[in-house]
Parts: structure tokens; C-alpha cells; sequence
């Protein structure tokens, strides 16, 4: 019985956040949130245009609240407007301002927009952004354009639950094009990145300091014992030009003898 009321009120909040989505087209909505509070349910909306979401004196709040409690059955349903921090690391209004250029302009300059959304992005500091067209552009066969920059996951936890991702639709008159943005969020946690201490990096500059100091110690410590070497071997070889001297004499003295 719990499994079921847990499948259907996650179902019900899926239903919400899809009909939310449905009603507040180019608005920069990005996405729902439903909280339960002891005076009923509360809706946060978080978007990039707070006041085209809220209308003149709240009129677009008033019509939203009338139609989730007729078709949803809400009792007393509390909607509140949130403001997004950086349009550009959110992938939900970085697909639908696509779609809306690409409804307005045509499929003609399609890689201009895509590669302005990818600079804009991230020029906002993202790790890794991909934005991938699919349909009749801009011929009449479809076919699928990609462009990417930076670093993204593809396979593990961080790529399910870290990565941004959100696909959108632009109708034209070639045919309707599928958008698909995934966006890499600065703030990311990655496994595979390492970050060195300050204080290992003192220790490894002084180990490499005093690797560098150790052979030149020796090298002057060799240098002073060479010199006692030479100066010690010039005696050796003054006596020994004596000794030849001083046998020559006793030889050359020998030979006035016999004569």
C-alpha cells in the first residue's frame, strides 16, 4: 500500500511539473518544485522572466491556480516565483531559447545560434556543454548536427544525476527539430580531479631544493683533495730529478777516475 501511494504522488508531481511546463511557454521556465506544507501544496517556479510568469496584478498566477485545482484537485495550492541566478548554466532555458531563435529566424542560421548558446555557456564558467539538432536541417533529409566544448560525462552516477540535461521542440516548416542540452555545471564535484595542499607543495619544492644542493656539496669537497694530491706528488718528483742528478755526478766523477 505505501509503494503505491508513493508511485502515485510521484506520478501526480510529474503530472504537475509537465502541465506547469505546458502553460508557461517562452517564458524562461526552467523547472517545478512541490513541497508539502500544512496549508497545502506549495509550488515553487523557477525562471529567467519572474514577472511575465506573475502577469499584470498576478493575473497569470490566478488563471495557473484556478486550473491546477480543476484539473488536479489541489485544495489550496501555493504558487511562489523563484528568479534563476545564471540563464546560461541552465539547461532547460538555454534549449527553449533555441527553439524560439530557431522558430523566428528560420532553420538558415541554425549553426550560428547553436555556437552562440555554446560561448555564452561557457563564458558563464561550464566545464563541458553539447547541443544536438536533429531533423530537416536545413535540407529537406533529416540528418543530426553536434557541437560540444569542454569536458562532459557520459556513463556513471555524476553523468545521471550531476550533468543538466533538457530536450526541447522547435516547429517549423520543414518539420519539427528536437533539441537536446547537456551542460556540465561549474560547482560539479568530479572524481578524476585532484587538487594538491599548499603544505605538500612547500614539502615537495624542499625536497627538490635539497636533491639539488646535495651534489654540489660533494663536487667542492672533491676539489680541495685534488690539490693536496698534486701538491703532494711535486715533491715525490723533485727527489726523484735529485736522485738522477746526483747519480750522473757520481758517474761522470767515475770516468775521470779511470782515465
Amino acid at each position: 500500500m505505501i509503494e503505491r501511494e508513493l508511485i502515485s504522488q510521484r506520478m501526480k508531481e510529474y503530472q504537475i511539473q509537465d502541465f506547469i511546463g505546458k502553460n508557461l511557454k517562452n517564458v524562461g521556465h526552467s523547472h517545478t518544485r512541490l513541497q508539502k506544507t500544512p496549508l497545502g501544496e506549495k509550488i515553487v517556479i523557477y525562471t529567467a522572466r519572474p514577472g511575465l510568469v506573475v502577469g499584470r496584478s498576478g493575473e497569470n498566477i490566478a488563471r495557473l491556480t484556478r486550473a491546477l485545482k480543476k484539473e488536479f484537485g489541489l485544495e489550496n495550492p501555493q504558487i511562489e516565483v523563484s528568479e534563476v541566478e545564471d540563464i546560461n548554466l541552465d539547461a532547460q532555458i538555454v534549449a527553449e531559447k533555441i527553439s524560439s531563435s530557431l522558430e523566428r529566424f528560420g532553420s538558415n542560421r541554425f549553426k550560428g545560434v547553436m555556437h552562440r548558446a555554446m560561448e555564452d555557456t561557457m563564458a558563464s564558467g561550464a566545464l563541458g556543454i553539447e547541443i544536438v539538432l536533429s531533423g530537416k536541417v536545413p535540407s529537406a533529409r533529416a540528418r543530426s548536427w553536434r557541437v560540444f566544448s569542454g569536458y562532459l560525462k557520459k556513463c556513471g552516477d555524476i553523468a545521471l544525476t550531476q550533468v543538466k540535461r533538457a530536450y526541447m521542440i522547435a516547429k517549423l516548416k520543414s518539420g519539427v527539430i528536437g533539441i537536446k542540452v547537456s551542460i556540465v555545471p561549474p560547482d560539479i564535484s568530479l572524481p578524476d580531479s585532484l587538487k594538491i595542499k599548499k603544505e605538500e607543495k612547500e614539502e615537495l619544492k624542499k625536497e627538490a631544493g635539497e636533491k639539488a644542493q646535495e651534489p654540489k656539496k660533494e663536487e667542492g669537497k672533491q676539489e680541495p683533495e685534488e690539490k693536496d694530491n698534486v701538491q703532494k706528488e711535486k715533491p715525490k718528483k723533485a727527489g726523484i730529478k735529485k736522485s738522477a742528478k746526483k747519480e750522473s755526478k757520481k758517474s761522470g766523477d767515475k770516468a775521470k777516475k779511470n782515465e
